[in-house]
C-alpha cells in the first residue's frame, strides 16, 4: 500500500515538473494566441446571429477615432500630449487657488492662531509645538495639495468616462508586455501622476497577483502632484539662468517633463528587473475589449472624483502631515549640547549627503517629510535658515516657511551650498525615494503583507541612491577634465 502511495506521489512530481518545463518551453505567446482563437469563433458566431440598427454611424466615428489614437505612428504622441495637457492645466490652474489658500492659511489664521496663543498666556513651546510644527505642516498639505488633485482626478476621470484611458492602456499594452507586466498598469500608472496613494489603489483593475505587484512596487516612480512644486522650483531657480532668458521657460520645462519621462523609464526598467527574479512569470493575456466613445457627465465625474479620490487621499495625508509637523518643530527646538537635534542629525547626514552631491539638510528633510512630499522644500528652507544663521525676509530658525519670491529662496539655498549638481541630485532624488506615509500605508492596506510594502518601500530609496550616486561621480569628472 505504502509502494503504490509512494509511486503516486512520484507519478505526480513527475506530472507537475513536465508541466512545468513545458510552461517555459512552449513560448509566452500561447495564452494569446489562445485567447484570440476564442474570441475570433465567438466574433464569428455573435456576426452570424446579431442584427444591429442604428448604430452604424456611431460605429463609424470609433472606428475613425480608434485608427487615429490607437495608430502605431500618432497613438503615443497623442497620448503624451493630452496627459502634458492635463499636467499643464492642473498645474497651471492650481496656482491660484494655491496661493489663496496659502494666503488664507498660512498668512492669516496661523498669525491669528500666534496672536490668539500670546492672549491666553500660553507657554512658548507649546504654541510653537501646536501653530508652527503641527498647524503649519497641516496648512503646507492641503494648500499645496488640494487644488491639484481638485483639478488633476476630475479631467483624469472625464477622460476615463469619454473612453480615452483604454486607448492608453491598449496602446502601452506591448511595452509593458516585454517588461513582463501587465498592459492595465498604464493606467495605475497615470493615475500615479495625481497622487501614488490613488495609483496603488488604482491596480485592483489588475487580475494578476504578480502583476498587480508589479504595478504596486514601481508606482512611486510615477511624479505625483506633491513632487510637481519642488521639481518646478528647483528648474526654474537653477536650470532656467543656464540659458539665455528667453528659453529659460522652456528649458525647465522641459527638465520637469525629462524627470518624469525618466520615472516612466524606470517603472519599465524595475519591471523587467522584478519580472525576472523575485516575481518571475510571464505576463498574463491582456484581453480588452475597447468600450465605445461616449460623451462625459460632467457634473456626475466631479462629485465622484472629489468625494472618492481626492478627500478621502487628501484626509490620509493631513492624518500623517500633523504628527510630522510636531516631529520636525520638535527637532529645530530641543537642544542637546551645544546645537538642537536638528543640526546633530545634519552633521551625521552630510557625508553620505555629499558623496550623493547634496547635503545632510536635504536628506534629513526628506526623511522627516516622508508623511509628506509638500513639505520637503519648506523644511528644506527652514534647516538651512538654522544651520548657517542667515537672514531672510519671513524666515524664522525652527519653523517652516516658504519665501515669496524666487531670488530669495534661491539666496538662501546657495548659502546653503546648492550648485547646479545639487539641484539635479534633489530633481532625481525627489522622484526616486521612499515613498509619502499615505503611500506606504495605503501599500500595506492593499497588499496585506509587511515584505511587499517594505520592498516597495525601500526600492525606490535605492535607486535614488545608486543614481544620484552615478550622476554626481560622472558630473565631478567632467568637470575636472574641462
Amino acid at each position: 500500500m505504502n509502494n503504490t502511495r509512494a509511486e503516486k506521489t512520484i507519478a505526480i512530481e513527475e506530472v507537475l515538473e513536465t508541466a512545468e518545463n513545458m510552461r517555459w518551453s512552449i513560448g509566452e505567446n500561447v495564452h494569446e494566441k489562445l485567447v484570440e482563437e476564442i474570441y475570433k469563433n465567438a466574433a464569428q458566431i455573435a456576426e452570424s446571429a446579431i442584427k444591429r440598427t442604428g448604430e452604424r454611424s456611431r460605429s463609424r466615428l470609433d472606428q475613425t477615432l480608434d485608427k487615429i489614437v490607437t495608430n502605431r505612428i500618432t497613438g503615443i504622441p497623442i497620448m503624451i500630449a493630452l496627459l502634458i495637457l492635463v499636467f499643464w492645466i492642473t498645474i497651471k490652474g492650481a496656482n491660484y487657488p494655491s496661493s489663496w489658500l496659502s494666503g488664507l492659511l498660512i498668512g492669516i489664521v496661523h498669525p491669528a492662531l500666534k496672536t490668539f496663543s500670546v492672549n491666553i498666556g500660553l507657554p512658548w513651546w507649546l504654541d510653537g509645538f501646536l501653530f508652527d510644527g503641527v498647524y503649519l505642516a497641516t496648512a503646507w498639505v492641503i494648500s499645496v495639495m488640494l487644488p491639484p488633485m481638485a483639478i488633476f482626478f476630475p479631467l483624469f476621470t472625464l477622460l476615463e468616462d469619454f473612453g480615452y484611458l483604454p486607448r492608453v492602456a491598449f496602446n502601452l499594452d506591448s511595452i509593458f508586455k516585454k517588461t513582463g507586466a501587465h498592459g492595465k498598469q498604464a493606467l495605475s500608472m497615470v493615475m500615479g501622476f495625481g497622487c501614488n496613494a490613488a495609483g496603488v489603489v488604482a491596480t485592483r483593475i489588475i487580475d494578476s497577483p504578480r502583476e498587480r505587484l508589479l504595478a504596486i512596487i514601481t508606482n512611486n516612480f510615477s511624479l505625483c502632484n506633491g513632487r510637481w512644486p519642488t521639481q518646478i522650483l528647483l528648474a526654474t531657480i537653477f536650470l532656467a539662468p543656464l540659458v539665455p532668458k528667453q528659453w529659460g521657460g522652456l528649458v525647465s520645462a522641459a527638465a520637469v517633463v525629462g524627470i518624469a519621462i525618466f520615472g516612466v523609464l524606470l517603472t519599465f526598467l524595475f519591471n523587467w528587473v522584478l519580472s525576472k527574479t523575485i516575481l518571475k512569470g510571464v505576463a498574463s493575456t491582456f484581453s480588452l475589449e475597447l468600450p465605445p466613445y461616449r460623451p462625459p457627465r460632467i457634473w456626475q465625474t466631479i462629485y465622484t472624483s472629489l468625494i472618492d479620490r481626492t478627500l478621502i487621499i487628501l484626509w490620509r495625508a493631513v492624518v500623517f502631515a500633523a504628527p510630522a509637523g510636531a516631529v520636525i518643530w520638535l527637532l529645530a527646538n530641543i537642544q542637546i549640547g551645544t546645537g538642537s537635534i536638528a543640526e546633530h542629525l545634519i552633521q551625521f547626514f552630510n557625508p553620505p549627503g555629499i558623496l550623493l552631491g547634496m547635503n545632510g539638510v536635504i536628506l534629513l528633510a526628506f526623511l522627516v517629510a516622508i508623511p509628506a512630499n509638500e513639505i520637503v522644500v519648506p523644511t528644506i528652507l527652514m534647516l538651512t535658515v538654522l544651520t548657517t544663521g542667515i537672514t531672510a525676509v519671513g524666515a524664522g530658525a525652527g519653523v517652516m516657511f516658504e519665501l515669496e519670491s524666487i531670488a530669495a529662496t534661491k539666496s538662501v539655498l546657495t548659502a546653503g551650498g546648492w550648485t547646479v549638481l545639487t539641484a539635479l541630485n534633489v530633481m532625481l532624488f525627489s522622484l526616486m525615494h521612499t515613498p509619502c506615509s499615505t503611500t506606504i500605508f495605503t501599500i500595506y492596506r492593499e497588499t496585506g503583507s509587511k515584505k511587499w510594502t517594505l520592498i516597495a518601500s525601500l526600492l525606490p530609496l535605492l535607486a535614488g541612491i545608486l543614481f544620484t550616486f552615478i550622476l554626481t561621480q560622472v558630473y565631478r569628472l567632467i568637470e575636472a577634465m574641462v
